[in-house]
């Protein structure tokens, strides 16, 4: 049954009628559809919009709906129009006639932007718990590492040597933004829309205030035009979401290098890899390689809705019904890789003696020559002059830098002498950066405790 039919003489051709239905995905809101529509209900009773007796009777039955549906007992019909008029098909097959009354100053299309508010901020909830999750592994894997010493590096090439700990936590910290983006669009989520009508609100006497506290909003839209054509809060989610998967991928793509036989500095555990059908020796880092390819996922669904969007005249189009797959299906994407990165995060193993031995290669120690000099008086771009002879000298010669003798210091700059032997140890180059944010294993335990105290006080 069409719950707008009385305008139309012929039917809805068929395959029309299954292009237009929206019924398969969003389904997936009928626990929130439920629930507006019961503070809905209320209202328009204690309002004296609807009878009271017949609000009541739309209350109780819409939760008698909502058990069935979650028990089991109540399969949604897949020949509805979309899941907003299944629920008051069922609604009037229940209680007759006082269920025709629920929709009183209400529109599918600020009932859909409600139902989509609600999911956005629950979903918002549960992610913004997983990034949690993700932030604690991160900084117990830290805590196990703030003296181990790694090679960083800038365009794939060695630079200076840092910690793992330090390395991990520059990942804690783009995490944290994510964490701090999702709470800032659930915000600007948090508005609700019932009441806007099809476009130009409505001539009955709706409490608004009622039902944005009944279902936990902080603000009411202020603008119906605005309120059933906005999807921004649709896009900043998914945008926020391309973000963590961005962060994602770019750890994968470390700990798919990391993995490897030439770079060892790693192990991903068996639980998050594969084998090969052919090569029985590989051990391939299956997980980390499908949650970088699944960022592109995210991108599209991105790309998807700031196109469907961005031509449509006010107030609602049919085009918005997009929205809703490319949301689903980014947050179901963003939720599985969340869990399947902490876990493998969480069971990874450093080869702490390889990541020590690479630190000690590629010249990482130069800068820390050139700043040897500098405290000696020497200007910075005359230092830089001179360690970059000496490194040329110790490259012609298959010499790492600390390998040169004192002799083969001076004949590059007389103004070396034995102290240079101090600073030039890859600890020494660590430890020295002790400022805050830097990678010395003290400055790297400040790091990690900020973070602890983030995670204990504001995360949550």
């Amino acid at each position: 049954m069409k719950l707008w039919g009385g305008r139309f003489k012929g039917q809805t051709d068929e395959a029309a009628d299954a292009f237009h239905s929206s019924l398969p995905f969003d389904q997936r809101l009928c626990r929130q559809d439920i629930i507006g529509s019961i503070a809905h209900g209320e209202m328009l009773g204690r309002q004296g919009i609807i009878p009271q007796s017949d609000a009541d009777s739309i209350v109780l039955a819409l939760n008698d709906i909502l058990a069935d549906m979650e028990n089991g007992k109540l399969m949604i019909d897949q020949g509805a129009e979309d899941i907003h008029s299944f629920i008051e098909t069922e609604l009037i097959s229940r209680i007759g006639d006082a269920g025709r009354r629920l929709h009183t100053g209400r529109s599918r299309n600020d009932q859909v932007a409600l139902d989509m508010r609600m999911y956005v901020k629950e979903e918002i909830d549960t992610l913004c718990a997983l990034l949690v999750a993700l932030m604690k592994t991160l900084t117990e894997q830290a805590k196990r590492h703030t003296g181990t010493v790694m090679p960083g590096f800038t365009h794939m090439q060695k630079a200076q040597p840092v910690t793992l700990g330090h390395h991990l936590m520059a990942y804690f910290q783009m995490f944290k933004r994510d964490y701090k983006r999702l709470k800032n669009s659930r915000e600007n989520t948090d508005e609700m829309p019932l009441g806007a009508g099809a476009l130009a609100a409505t001539t009955y006497p709706l409490d608004r205030e009622f039902v944005k506290e009944k279902l936990g909003f902080g603000r009411l839209t202020e603008n119906s035009l605005d309120a059933v054509s906005d999807r921004d809060f649709c896009i900043e989610f998914v945008s926020c979401l391309s973000l963590i998967m961005m962060h994602l991928s770019r750890f994968c793509e470390e700990l798919i290098l990391w993995s490897t036989e030439d770079f060892g500095f790693a192990e991903i555990s068996d639980k998050y890899t594969t084998g090969s059908s052919i090569m029985p020796q590989k051990k391939n880092p299956d997980m980390a390689e499908l949650i970088r390819g699944k960022t592109s996922r995210v991108y599209g669904s991105l790309m998807g809705l700031l196109s469907m969007m961005k031509g449509l005249p006010l107030a609602y189009n049919k085009d918005m019904q997009e929205d809703k797959e490319a949301v689903f299906d980014a947050a179901d994407t963003v939720k599985a890789c969340l869990s399947v990165f902490t876990g493998m995060m969480g069971s990874l193993t450093f080869h702490t003696d390889v990541l020590y031995k690479s630190a000690q290669g590629g010249y990482t120690n130069a800068t820390d020559v050139a700043d040897g000099l500098v405290k000696k008086g020497v200007a910075f771009r005359d230092a830089h002059e001179i360690t970059g002879k000496l490194v040329l000298y110790a490259i012609a010669n298959k010499k790492q830098i600390d390998e040169l003798t004192l002799d083969e210091f001076r004949s590059i700059a007389n103004l070396f002498d034995e102290s240079v032997y101090e600073a030039i140890s890859v600890e020494a180059c660590v430890n020295a950066r002790t400022i805050p944010g830097g990678p010395a294993e003290s400055a790297v335990r400040e790091a990690i405790e900020k973070a602890e105290r983030f995670l204990e006080n504001d995360a949550g």
